[in-house]
């Protein structure tokens, strides 16, 4: 084969060879196994070579190799951990943005910081948050939450006294408030920004995993209250509008972790468990969810955008001062324009495909759930969102070997989980490409597992 001597014409060929095998990998999806087939990893933990190997041959040994390796999350039937699939025009706008290789700044990538800005306006009018309400794009669920609770704890104690410059060391103490289900990654990031996680003080959860309200401590201005909008494992939403206003009363910030649930409030049929949301300070939403867009797709939007800046911004004597950046309002400074491929995902949507899709998992969680129940199983919540949590009434031990074993099968994924001192499995239904043959595959696949394991009980 005749290699072009232009370098660009090199990276074409490239792209197309990348393309191709990327569409072969797709087109096996239906059929193949779910789960990943390790066998052949060994071919790639290969010593760093003298010489490097031509474009074609890196890529075809990533496929042979490495594309069995691969859990199968872009196929209908993968339930596990709530990330969805991407959108045929989200993966096709990470192609070309790969080619187009922009950094998201107004300097050097003026019409993919469009393509952001108009993405972060759409989302913003779709989840009816306040006018004031600035947001960017972040790698994650994690890092938004990192960059607004950060905000948080800065404006806090500029409010108190203490401004932004002097650091944490001799600053006044902060109490977080949270619901007792409140999710790791919240956690995690309190612990980023120097709050920590071991003194929050926990507000009980009813039987669905939702903050009680009547329940919060007597809250001030040092309070960040830490709501969600969506159960990990229920998918139900906290009360918001009643914290809300708890907060408002105190002047205490709340922010609202919504990384997969946000996206009901978009949605008439679901928006009215989330009445109240635009009381909030500052919000998480992960658009590699339930919107199913490629990943790195978190977005920390805010109320207080001037607050967030004090909070994030950059300033270099290299840098223009007036060209708008996503560096301005979250940690990182250059990044790949992860937000245009967002605005490929809402704009092949459009406003009533978004509805369809988002109301469609829903539908789904709940066919799944009475089918299970049908079948002796036990879902002891409501069908909220696009999270069913499942066990088995009397013998509930037995969740964590059944999930094994529809993993083994390769038929389906999804992970086992204890929720409220119950141990079993949990199912999400975020992925656009499940259709209702895969909900009849998943439910039959544990049916058979737990009659496989119930044997295999008995015999030993």
């Amino acid at each position: 084969m005749t290699i072009a001597s232009d370098p660009l014409a090199r990276q074409a060929q490239a792209f197309a060879q990348g393309a191709k095998l990327g569409e072969a990998y797709l087109q096996s999806l239906s059929e193949r196994a779910v789960n990943a087939d390790t066998a052949q990893l060994p071919a790639l933990d290969i010593p760093l070579p003298q010489h490097g190997q031509r474009a074609n041959d890196v890529l075809s040994l990533m496929q042979d190799a490495g594309g069995p390796g691969t859990g199968a999350t872009a196929a209908g039937r993968y339930f596990g951990y709530v990330i969805g699939g991407a959108l045929p025009a989200a993966s096709g706008a990470r192609a070309l943005l790969s080619a187009w290789d922009q950094c998201a700044n107004a300097d050097t990538g003026p019409s993919v910081m469009q393509m952001e800005q108009t993405a972060v306006r759409w989302i913003i009018d779709l989840l009816n948050l306040p006018a004031e309400t600035e947001g960017a794009f972040t790698t994650g669920a994690t890092m938004a939450n990192m960059t607004l609770l950060a905000t948080a704890r800065d404006t806090l104690l500029a409010r108190l006294g203490h401004p932004r410059g002097k650091g944490l060391l001799s600053a006044p103490a902060l109490r977080v408030i949270a619901s007792a289900e409140i999710h790791a990654t919240v956690l995690k990031s309190l612990r980023l920004i120097g709050l920590g996680s071991d003194d929050i003080e926990r507000v009980p959860t009813d039987d669905q995993g939702r903050m009680c309200a009547d329940k919060l401590p007597k809250l001030d201005a040092s309070c960040i209250v830490l709501a969600q909008a969506g159960n990990v494992c229920t998918g139900a939403f906290d009360p918001i509008g009643e914290i809300a206003e708890a907060c408002q009363a105190a002047g205490a910030w709340l922010h609202v972790d919504g990384a997969f649930g946000l996206w009901a409030r978009a949605v008439p049929e679901l928006s009215d468990a989330l009445t109240g949301l635009e009381k909030a300070d500052s919000w998480v939403v992960d658009a590699h969810k339930t919107l199913n867009a490629p990943y790195d797709s978190g977005l920390a939007l805010c109320r207080h955008p001037e607050e967030m800046r004090a909070s994030m911004a950059i300033g270099a004597a290299y840098l223009p001062p007036t060209d708008p950046s996503p560096a301005d309002l979250t940690p990182e400074f250059s990044r790949a324009a992860r937000g245009a491929e967002t605005y490929a995902a809402l704009l092949s949507l459009g406003r009533d495909g978004l509805n369809d899709m988002i109301m469609g998992f829903h539908s789904k969680a709940t066919r799944l759930a009475a089918a299970l129940r049908n079948e002796g199983f036990s879902v002891p919540h409501q069908v909220h969102f696009n999270q069913v949590f499942v066990t088995l009434p009397d013998t509930p031990d037995l969740c964590a070997t059944i999930t094994a074993e529809v993993q083994a099968s390769g038929e389906a994924w999804f992970g086992a989980a204890a929720w409220q001192s119950q141990n079993g499995f949990r199912l999400s239904v975020s992925n656009w490409a499940t259709t209702e043959m895969d909900i009849d595959r998943l439910v039959a696949a544990i049916a058979k597992a737990r009659e496989a394991v119930l044997t295999s009980k008995a015999v030993a």
